[in-house]
């Protein structure tokens, strides 16, 4: 695509298979974007991975979809090397892909630990590193990170999950201070409680989730992935251009401030 508020941009969205990370690849491809989709290597995610590059290169867009461990330093830098092949040098890279579990602090195991903040925050840094020439030689370097609520609210039963996430935030605000000088932008969007596809697994009753969640926002509805997409492009467009080091939060306000 020719227009559009990325049109000539080449993103890698990882964990891309669904919930927020496809509504972002659909929303940076309805903006002209080239996407690349990092996915889970699982079977069942790399299906629908697939699926919606199908669908995007159906309706015009340059995709790929790339498996990829993020918590496997080898595995990113091929996953980036990978986008780089198909698509061209990167201009956006949106750290989406997480893992979360639910558990008591004290039932974590060491390994289970490791291996949250090898995803969410490693994974995250590494992902950076390795795009990171591209993101400079472009001129127009953009990185988004992904938060949670969560690191605001400390709920309990997902200690590891939210500690990763609360280190996002830092990550996110280091990483603009450094990069700054060489004209790449780093922001994070912190969601709110969104409903996804992995959230109907976990609760099934979407009438009992919804009375807890609305009871806390100021907005009361459920908020959906396409509720986020939209802070995904301006933080990847030029409408950005002097904003770094900041976290957007899209939580139909649960949190203020």
């Amino acid at each position: 695509m020719d227009e559009g508020r990325l049109a000539g941009r080449v993103a890698l969205v990882t964990g891309a298979s669904r919930g927020i990370g496809a509504a972002v690849a659909r929303a940076f491809a309805a903006e002209g974007a080239s996407v690349a989709l990092g996915y889970e290597p699982r079977p069942d995610m790399a299906v629908l991975a697939e699926d919606l590059a199908t669908e995007l290169r159906t309706a015009g867009t340059k995709a790929v979809a790339l498996s990829a461990d993020l918590a496997d330093p080898d595995a990113v830098e091929e996953l980036v090397d990978g986008a780089r092949a198909h698509l061209g040098p990167l201009d956006v890279v949106v750290a989406n892909a997480a893992l979360s579990a639910q558990s008591s602090w004290r039932d974590i195991s060491v390994a289970d630990w490791d291996r949250v903040f090898a995803v969410n925050l490693r994974g995250s840094w590494l992902l950076a590193r390795a795009a990171y020439p591209d993101l400079v030689a472009g001129g127009r370097g953009s990185i988004i990170t992904v938060s949670s609520v969560m690191a605001r609210t400390g709920q309990a039963g997902a200690l590891h999950y939210t500690a990763s996430k609360a280190g996002i935030i830092g990550l996110t605000r280091a990483l603009a201070r450094e990069s700054g000088p060489d004209g790449v932008r780093v922001n994070a969007v912190m969601p709110g409680a969104i409903r996804t596809e992995h959230e109907e697994a976990l609760e099934p009753d979407p009438d009992a989730v919804f009375e807890q969640i609305t009871a806390v926002q100021a907005l009361k509805r459920r908020g959906s992935a396409d509720d986020l997409a939209g802070a995904f492009v301006y933080l990847a467009s030029d409408e950005s251009a002097f904003v770094t080091g900041q976290v957007l939060t899209v939580d139909g306000g649960w949190v203020f401030g």
